[in-house]
């Protein structure tokens, strides 16, 4: 049971920063909330499936999708200098 409310908790976190992704108009404002997202989903992958190796899948995950993140942002950085 705790474990089902701490996925509930995970995918209401995951889904309001997917929606204030996508209705975030500036890229670099959008970038904090899809950071918070990956968590959300790296939360959900260790709280659903319950296996060894998926902690392993989650950390992978939330690796690859933080180094995603940023360097999304330093190429957004790096473009906005004169």
């Amino acid at each position: 049971m705790e474990s089902l409310i701490a996925a509930s908790i995970c995918l209401i976190i995951a889904v309001y920063c997917a929606i204030r992704a996508v209705l975030e108009r500036e890229t670099l404002l959008k970038l904090p909330f899809v950071n918070v997202m990956n968590f959300g989903i790296a939360g959900l992958i260790v709280l659903i499936l319950p296996h060894p190796l998926t902690l392993v899948a989650a950390a992978a995950y939330f690796v690859g999708s933080t180094l995603e993140a940023n360097a999304i942002a330093s190429a957004y950085a790096r473009r906005e200098q004169p």
